[in-house]
């Protein structure tokens, strides 16, 4: 598709300023001042902010085995809504992904949608059984395989552990780490995340492999992955919207991790601001009614997560906007080797149309995922978005 967006206040990670954005084929063809085209789809939208669509390093759409709380589609049209255009999606489905099968699945229905570009994840452990890795070896030339993950689940066994990072450092692929040491779930889930980001920060030491720390969400875990850093580990972090916006003494909503400390979202803040943090995930996780009630923990953040964000990030003066569309886009992008996040000549040209004055009201009854589990209901956050373009084509207005 073609398409000509003038009048738009263009901000990415390196760039502020008011101009146009030509897209030609898909593809971002030119940015400038005064850009005139013939025969092209023109949209003025009068000093709105363009930027990079967002991408979700961390989602679950539920497809196959358990579509009652998500599928494909509906959380495809969540991620357009929210301003996302690329997602990666974690292994927890029935069957697991642990196959070509499942992964044949997802990605045919997904490509016959047309809508987001999605990663699925293959997981670490056959079924999630923490012990078998040697369905990794029949993915071994696979080019859509980027990460590996065992989320929801860990892996318990660090020899395991280690066995499977060496896998995934042959053949470049992440691995995401969901760091929760099971014998302490039910004791203290704060050591049981601190042991195993300390594990596994540990084991990439040892064996090199590129480390994504999944939903970081205390101030240990995340000075074990600072300290990693400095040491030269190849580890990267992710954290979500809802463990930066809510603290455990205000709204004790049940995620996992859980809802934290004031002084752990204080470092994590800071953490962001210093550079420390890679990117933001949604951990995007439908449930239910019946299924929230019955302590399924998990909360949908796609179509929340922008404004969420924005105003706690950028409006209350932790970073700047340019920042945030790294932490959003450019990054995540990157971790996945998709062709996105920065409005720059030949990305793909996907970008999303944001009015940051604009008020936005959390109202579950108006969400595209069929999870209406959020603990934002009924709170105002500052930026809409009004426009989601995949590949040049509007893919959703609101």
């Amino acid at each position: 598709m073609n398409i000509l967006i003038k009048n738009a206040h263009l901000i990415d990670c390196n760039q502020n300023f008011i101009g146009d954005l030509y897209i030609e084929n898909g593809k971002i063809k030119e940015l400038g001042i005064d850009i005139e085209k013939e025969d092209v789809k023109t949209i003025d939208v009068n000093g709105l902010v363009v930027m990079p669509s967002f991408i979700d390093s961390h989602a679950h759409f539920r497809d196959p085995g358990f579509t009652y709380k998500e599928d494909i589609e509906t959380g495809s049209l969540a991620a357009l809504k929210g301003g996302y255009t690329g997602v990666c999606l974690m292994g927890n489905t029935k069957p697991i992904c642990s196959s070509k099968e499942v992964l044949d699945y997802v990605n045919e229905k997904a490509s016959e949608l047309g809508l987001v570009d999605i990663h699925q994840c293959v997981t670490i452990t056959k079924n999630f059984d923490g012990q078998t890795i040697e369905h990794l070896e029949s993915f071994e030339n696979d080019k859509r395989i980027k990460a590996i993950s065992d989320d929801g689940v860990g892996v318990a066994d660090s020899k395991i552990m280690m066995d499977a990072m060496k896998i995934a450092k042959k053949n470049d692929w992440v691995v995401m780490s969901h760091a929760e040491t099971k014998e302490f779930s039910g004791v203290d889930m704060r050591l049981a995340e601190n042991m195993m980001t300390w594990r596994d920060i540990t084991l990439a030491k040892v064996t090199g492999a590129k480390l994504h720390m999944c939903h970081v969400s205390t101030k240990e875990a995340m000075k074990y992955i600072i300290d990693g850093k400095c040491d030269g580990v190849n580890v990267t972090c992710e954290v979500t919207p809802h463990h930066i916006a809510l603290t455990k003494d205000i709204n004790d909503y049940r995620v996992n991790p859980p809802i934290r400390e004031r002084e752990d979202v204080d470092f994590l803040l800071k953490a962001i601001k210093h550079g420390d943090v890679y990117c933001i995930g949604t951990d995007h996780a439908p449930h239910t009614e019946e299924d929230k009630k019955k302590g399924a923990p998990g909360m949908v953040g796609l179509e929340t997560a922008f404004p969420i964000c924005y105003t706690k990030l950028v409006k209350d003066g932790v970073i700047r906007i340019n920042k945030l569309s790294e932490l959003m886009s450019k990054n995540p992008a990157e971790l996945l080797k998709m062709n996105k996040g920065m409005l720059s000549i030949g990305m793909d040209g996907d970008v999303v149309v944001l009015d940051l004055n604009k008020k936005v009201k959390i109202n579950s009854e108006n969400f595209k995922s069929k999870g209406k589990n959020t603990p934002f209901e009924g709170m105002e956050f500052f930026g809409e978005v009004k426009m989601t373009i995949k590949n040049g084509e509007i893919l959703y207005k609101g």
